[in-house]
This record gives structure tokens, C-alpha cells and sequence, in this order.
């Protein structure tokens, strides 16, 4: 009797049957390890893409509802601006100079020198030691908060106005951001921060950026009445709030965020003004981006864990509900997927299913520039610089 098919097939060893176990498992957690980055890649698509819808959304009808606001023109209260300087001697006498010209009639200037190492203090001397409008005030160096701080106990004025050494106003600026404090509820409000060096290629992105990423945030929190950060390039301030909280901390990297999150947590309304516009000095190399991202990111996650206990509670509404929680998701879980997003796009692309991942790709793309061109719209601002988009992008 002849011997079957499986009596003629060799019997493998137990050295091959473990062998062909290894490449089996291998096989199957490859698959399932393309299955996962697959995942992940759309996951970090559609978030994107409906966080773009709805901060859109919102932005647009913010535009409708800030025509709206109604404003006392007789309310004109005395003013006290707040400048913290620290190695600013080839740009401070512009800043303090385009303040004093900013046509708002009752102001002082308090300009604090934290120690600088250059001439800063000089200059101030030379260029508004003799003007009454300008206090200039010295002390070692403690950083920003300190410096800010100090400036803020020698404010005469309630209405507090703050900005960077190194920012410039625009004409008006100070009048815009202090009207709102006709209401009672205002306790802060958020100017319009631009790019003012938009000379080089690295400065022109982010000249994109303000306009595209937080200017278009804070006019959609704005609706919310959640707006989780007031710049200290351009922003206003209720002196007495500021110093019932203890003033701008110090155990944050962002103490701007610090402040505005503990302010909204009482109860008071943060705003944001499309018309105070202030044009900031950006940085011009890749070192110093990184420095400034790595401060304002980790800065900012600081103070996000400062307040964990408001994220997700209904007690502080939209704060709570939507802005906080979209820190942890799109300033930390998203950043942390972006790489494997990018792992998927590659791994997609030699798979031989590059037609798919383009569409994709280029689809995305399409929608960031879509709601570029609103961001643009919204702050009336040419959109030149949007042609350099798809190169920022990369």
C-alpha cells in the first residue's frame, strides 16, 4: 500500500518550527504595527481637521459679535504702561518713543531695567530722563515677573497696559485695549501681536503663524470667553486683580498664562482686540526660535498642570470644558503623535500606497490653506506671505 502525500512531506525539526514561529509573530506584529501607525496617522488628520472646522467657525462669528460691543467713548481713565527690559539698548528708546506718541492723553510709562549688562539703562536716561511721562526704574536682575511686578506696585493707575522691550505699538493701540474696561467684568484683554521683522525667510513664517495659529485661537476663545493666554508683547490688565492674585508668578516659564488662566478662574471676562495691534520683534535664527518655542512650550504646559484641576470641570465653563483641554490634546498628545504620523506617511509611501497618503497629504493642506486665507481675512491683512505655507508646513 503506497504511503500518503503528508507521509512523503518531510517532518520539520524543532530548531524550524521555531524558527517559522519567530517569522510568523514577526509577520503578525509588522502587520499589526503598520495597522496602529495607520491609526494614528488618520487620527492626527481628522483632529486636525475638525479642530480647523470649529476654531474657524467660532472666529467668524467672533468677527459678527465684536461689532456688536458697545463701548463709553467718555470712559478715558488714567493709564500706567508697564515695560520690563533686559539687554534691550538698540530697540528700547523706539518702544518707549512709540508708546508717548500712541495718542492716548493721560499716561505714564514705567520702564523697569532688570540689570541689563548693556546700555539699556543709558539709553533710557539720555533719551526720557527729563520727560515727567517716563519713570525709569532699575533693580538687579530677578527676571521678567519680578521686573513686571515691581513696575505694577509703582503703577498710579488702575488700568494697566504691558508690553515687550522690543515690541512697537501701532497708532491707537492703548485706546483700543482700555476701552473695554468699561465693563466691570473685563479683567484683561489680549491685543493683536504681528511680526514686525518679516525680513528673513524664518521670521516670515512665523509671521504666519501669529496670524493663522493664535491670533485666529484667541478671536474663536474670545467667543468662548476663554482665551487662556494674554501676550506680554500687547495686553491690558486690572492692576487691583493682578495684585489680589499675587502678581505675575514665578514658577512658570509662561507667567502670562499663568495670570490670564487664575483671572478667568474668577469669574472675569478675558478679551481679545483685533484693532490693538503691536508689532514684535521675532526671532532671526533657528537657535533662538528653539529657545523662545522650548520656553513657551514648556512654559506653557506648566501652567496647564498648575490649573489640571479646571480642565474638564463644567464649574469654569468653555476654560474647562474646551481650552484647557485643548492643550493636553493639541499642544501635547498631537505633538507627541506628529511623529508617528510622519513614520506612517513614509511607511505608507514604500508600501506602494503613495497615491492615497498624497490625497491625504495634499487634502490636509488644502484645508490649513483655506483656513489661512480666513485668518488673513478675519485681520484684514495681505496674504502674501501664504505662498511660503506649503514650505512652512514641511
Amino acid at each position: 500500500m503506497g504511503r500518503t502525500r503528508a507521509e512523503l512531506m518531510p517532518v520539520p525539526s524543532e530548531e524550524e518550527r521555531r524558527w517559522a514561529n519567530i517569522e510568523g509573530e514577526a509577520l503578525t506584529t509588522k502587520g499589526n504595527f503598520k495597522k496602529v501607525i495607520g491609526l494614528l496617522f488618520l487620527f492626527a488628520i481628522y483632529l486636525t481637521l475638525l479642530r480647523s472646522i470649529v476654531y474657524g467657525i467660532l472666529a467668524m462669528v467672533q468677527k459678527r459679535q465684536a461689532r456688536k460691543r458697545a463701548f463709553a467713548p467718555e470712559f478715558e481713565p488714567g493709564v500706567s504702561v508697564v515695560i520690563a527690559a533686559y539687554n534691550e539698548e538698540k530697540v528700547i528708546e523706539k518702544t518707549v518713543t512709540a508708546v508717548l506718541t500712541n495718542g492716548y492723553p493721560s499716561l505714564e510709562i514705567i520702564v523697569v531695567d532688570d540689570g541689563s549688562k548693556d546700555r539699556t539703562l543709558g539709553v533710557l536716561e539720555e533719551a526720557f530722563g527729563g520727560n515727567s511721562n517716563v519713570r525709569i526704574l532699575s533693580q538687579p536682575n530677578r527676571g521678567k515677573s519680578a521686573a513686571l511686578n515691581h513696575g505694577i506696585r509703582e503703577a498710579k493707575h488702575n488700568v494697566l497696559v504691558a508690553l515687550d522691550a522690543d515690541t512697537i505699538f501701532g497708532h491707537g493701540t492703548i485706546a483700543k485695549l482700555v476701552r473695554h474696561f468699561s465693563d466691570p467684568k473685563v479683567a484683561a484683554v489680549s491685543g493683536n501681536a504681528r511680526v514686525g521683522n518679516r525680513g528673513k525667510w524664518i521670521t516670515r513664517f512665523q509671521s504666519i503663524e501669529y496670524i493663522c495659529g493664535f491670533n485666529l485661537d484667541r478671536r474663536a476663545l474670545d467667543l468662548l470667553n476663554a482665551i487662556t493666554v494674554v501676550p506680554g508683547a500687547v495686553g491690558a490688565w486690572r492692576k487691583d486683580l493682578i495684585l489680589t492674585v499675587g502678581g505675575f508668578g514665578d514658577d512658570t516659564l509662561a507667567e502670562d498664562t499663568d495670570l490670564t488662566l487664575t483671572l478667568r478662574r474668577f469669574g472675569y471676562e478675558i478679551r481679545y482686540e483685533e484693532d490693538a495691534i503691536a508689532y514684535t520683534e521675532a526671532p532671526e535664527t533657528t537657535r533662538d526660535l528653539a529657545k523662545q518655542r522650548f520656553r513657551w512650550a514648556f512654559g506653557t504646559l506648566q501652567a496647564a498642570w498648575k490649573h489640571r484641576d479646571a480642565t474638564f470641570n463644567p464649574g469654569y465653563g468653555f476654560l474647562g470644558m474646551v481650552a484647557l483641554p485643548s492643550i493636553w490634546i493639541f499642544q501635547v498628545l498631537l505633538a507627541a503623535l506628529s511623529p508617528f504620523a510622519d513614520v506612517a506617511m513614509l511607511v505608507a509611501l514604500f508600501a506602494g500606497n503613495w497615491r492615497i497618503v498624497l490625497l491625504y497629504y495634499f487634502g490636509l493642506f488644502v484645508l490649513e490653506f483655506m483656513t489661512a486665507l480666513l485668518a488673513y481675512g478675519l485681520e484684514r491683512a495681505k496674504p502674501w506671505d501664504l505662498a511660503l505655507l506649503f514650505f512652512q508646513r514641511v
